[in-house]
Order: C-alpha cells, then structure tokens, then sequence
C-alpha cells in the first residue's frame, strides 16, 4: 500500500481489513475499495485540487438534507479521498430520485457559481460567481469551452460563431432566476440506488439553473416519466425543450474536448435545436 495513503487511512481511524480492489468507472482517476475495520470505503486517487473539489462538493450535498444519500467524506490529502462505501440494489426508485433532487434544487443562493473552482472531468470549471446566471452561462460556461474546443481544430470558425451567437443572445429568451444547488456532472453513473434510497456521487457542484442536472440526466438516455412527474410536481417550464438543448451545450463541448470530434455532430444538433428554438 502507498505509505501516503496508509497514513491518510491511519489518521482517520481506517485500519485495513483486505486488499485494495479496483473499481470499474475510474476513466479520470484510479478507484479501489476497500474492507476497514469501520467497513468497506472508496479510495480514489488523482490530482489533490480535483479531490478536494469533490470533496468539497459531496460536504455541500450532504448538508443540503435533500433526502438523496451522498457518501461521506472520511479522509482526504495527499493525492486521496476516502470516502463511505455504498451498498447498491437493483430496484430503482425514481420516484424517490425525483423528489430528492427537487428539493436539492429548492437550495437556492444569490448568486450563480461557487466559492472554489473545481472540475468537471479533467477540464478547470472556473465558478467565480455572478448575480445573473445568463451571464454566468456565458462566460463561466460556454464561451471558455468554446474558445478551448476551436483553438484545439475541433469547431470550425462557422459552428464557433453560431455558438457564440447562442450565449450573447441568452438575455433575449432566458429568465434570470435564483441559482440552484446543482450537482454539475449528473449523468446516470453518477447516480445509485441503495437500500436507504437514491444516491447521487462524484459531484462538480455549483450554483445555477436547476435545468443543469435535468438536461444532464437526458443527455445519454432519460431518467423516466415517474423521475419527471415527481421533479415537475406539475409544474413543467414552457421552455423545458429550449433550456433541456442549451444546458447540454456545457457537457457536450466538454466531451468533443476530452474524447474528440466523435462529439461534434451533437454539438451541431443542439445548436439548431436552440436556434430554431424549439424542441
């Protein structure tokens, strides 16, 4: 065992009980598990300043009380985070997911971000705060990934401008509103269902439209027509189709950056879906 990890495990108490066994999932960072003397913990190894986003994200999601289980952090430095091990079933509840993350959602602040930056994947997430979250969209989100994806040859200078068109022109359809609690990389592996109920882990989190998380989860498939009647609780936006393309925007430039132009032609379909502004 790596003696800086022996040591973190010691300082919190954990003393090892088996081997470290690698986990499935771990495409951004090494992930073992682990059998302790206070039971099994996750160990994840990668850049401390991404752990200690994280880390910090799952402390926020856990003080939000929002009914979700989110694992506890045990132990972190030196390159490692420890954290609970959850137990995983295979009913789904989503019905239970719905309601939890609306009232992750009901967490509301002033302002759109986050105090510390952290990371969505292996890309910076710059979250210095601003008061209007169209602003935010566009300068925190959209144009930095914009501008990264052109200048590695991965948009052409007419799907850059159509991009750019799209977040200068938010004001002109987008309502301001109060910045949510988001989860920021809530795609369904980042999502588990345990015997104590949904579980939501490896979080980006910041403050911003609820729709965020929502259009995360449709991204790759869709979390069901009960996970939506309970988040809705009847109330669905008019613009549900428009905020659901615009918010895939982040994530999908985000994939064409770290996996390539196989991501390019969703880019492009989210773009006239925005523009023709509709679904």
């Amino acid at each position: 065992m790596d003696a800086r990890l022996a040591e973190q495990l010691a300082m919190a108490g954990l003393i090892p009980e088996g081997r470290l066994e690698p986990l499935s999932g771990g495409d951004m960072a090494s992930v073992h598990r682990m059998t302790t003397q206070r039971g099994p913990v996750v160990i994840k190894q990668d850049d401390p300043e991404r752990l200690a986003g994280e880390a910090d994200g799952l402390r926020a999601l856990h003080a939000a009380k929002s009914g979700l289980v989110v694992p506890a952090v045990l132990a972190e430095g030196n390159g490692f985070l420890v954290m609970e091990a959850l137990e995983t079933v295979s009913r789904r509840d989503s019905t239970a997911f719905g309601e939890g993350l609306r009232r992750l959602h009901s967490v509301t602040g002033e302002a759109h971000g986050w105090p510390r930056d952290n990371a969505c994947g292996l890309t910076p997430q710059p979250n210095a705060p601003l008061l209007d979250g169209r602003v935010f969209q566009r300068e925190r989100r959209l144009l930095p990934l914009v501008e990264a994806c052109h200048g590695h040859g991965l948009l052409d200078t007419r799907l850059r401008d159509r991009l750019e068109a799209i977040a200068h022109g938010l004001e002109g359809w987008l309502p301001d509103a109060p910045a949510s609690l988001v989860h920021g990389d809530l795609w369904s592996g980042n999502v588990l269902f345990t015997p104590q109920g949904p579980a939501i882990i490896d979080p980006a989190v910041y403050r911003h439209y609820p729709e965020v998380d929502l259009a995360m989860l449709t991204l790759f498939g869709s979390p069901g027509e009960a996970f939506f009647e309970a988040y809705w609780n009847g109330e669905v936006p008019a613009d549900w189709p428009r905020r659901e393309a615009l918010f895939q925007l982040y994530p999908l430039l985000n994939h064409l950056l770290l996996f390539g132009g196989g991501y390019r032609g969703a880019v492009e379909r989210a773009v006239s879906r925005l523009e023709a502004g509709t679904s």
